[in-house]
């Protein structure tokens, strides 16, 4: 099996057995982005103390690319500090500009085999929109923790 049928699988995985779907009862920050060329649609919640990302959640709907993406997103972001989540966004965001290297790679682990999208321009925005809506939620997080 190649690399590409391995990454096909796990894209479908993420997708059809998404984890940490649905909502915080009480999330510190919350955000929602749509895609208005195709229709996806994500929130994403989150619980943080400022530091650390406590607990994170995704639901929506949308294609297999933004729902397997957020599914990886949550996995990859969840406990660790905001910061390297946001690090984890700008190397997901390296990699859809194809400008990441493969030891770059190997942090962003289920993540990476979205790698592909970046071969087709239009698919790129679903797979960047819970990252995005992420990244608005750690803002939100900032700006309580630090008026």
């Amino acid at each position: 099996m190649s690399s590409e049928e391995l990454y096909q699988e796990l894209i479908i995985d993420h997708y059809k057995n998404p984890r940490s779907y649905g909502v915080l009862d009480t999330p510190d920050a919350e955000c929602s982005l749509l895609n208005p060329l195709c229709g996806d649609e994500i929130t994403v919640t989150m619980s943080a103390d400022g530091k650390a990302i406590e607990s994170i959640r995704f639901s929506g709907k949308g294609c297999s690319i933004s729902q397997a993406s957020a599914s990886m997103m949550t996995e990859l972001c969840r406990g660790r500090s905001c910061e390297e989540a946001l690090e984890r966004l700008n190397l997901f965001s390296k990699m859809m500009k194809k400008e990441i290297t493969e030891k770059e790679l190997e942090e962003l682990g289920d993540a990476a085999a979205l790698q592909g999208v970046a071969k087709f321009a239009a698919r790129i925005k679903c797979a960047m929109l819970p990252w995005d809506a992420l990244a608005q939620c750690i803002k939100k997080v900032h700006q309580k923790v630090s008026p």
